[in-house]
Formats: C-alpha cells, structure tokens, sequence
C-alpha cells in the first residue's frame, strides 16, 4: 500500500465523517440562531433555555437522517472492506 492510497483513504474517512455529521450539525446551528434572535429581540437572557429546543430538533434530525447516514457508513465500510480484501489478497 502506497503513501497515495493511505492519503486517500483518510481523505475518504474525513469527507464521509463531515457528510454525515452536516445534516445534524446544520439544524443544531439553525435552531441556536433562531434562539438567539428570538432571545434577543425579547430581552430574555435564559441560558438554559436553548438547550430543550435543541436538543429536540436534533433527535428529530437524528431521526429524519438515521437511513441516509446509515447507508452512508454502510456503503464506506463495504468499501473499505474491499480494499482490505485486495491488500491481503483474497
């Protein structure tokens, strides 16, 4: 196995870790902006109160995403597990 194909396959690893995790990533960082703005306009300083509508929209995410993100990681793992086969020559 060469420099190019290590490099490669972390690249891999890295871009499949950031295409899953944006979905989730993404409606956390729009529901904490929306809190934000709407904890601003009304002068409501609760730290705490960001935290239920995120983490329920996060579930929710988790939820709405779990069989893309599954099939995702499915189709890297099979991959994976055919270049092992390759290297090792079976």
């Amino acid at each position: 196995m060469t420099d190019a194909e290590v490099i490669k396959i972390f690249r891999e690893a890295l871009m499949t870790t950031i295409v899953v995790s944006a979905p989730i990533l993404g409606v956390g960082m729009v529901v904490g902006l929306v809190i934000s703005i709407f904890q601003t306009t009304t002068s409501i300083q609760e730290q705490t109160l960001t935290f239920v509508p995120k983490i329920i929209s996060i579930f929710i995410a988790i939820i709405l995403f779990a069989s893309w993100i599954i099939h995702t990681l499915v189709s890297y793992t099979k991959n994976i597990f055919g270049m092992v086969s390759k290297i090792g020559g079976g």
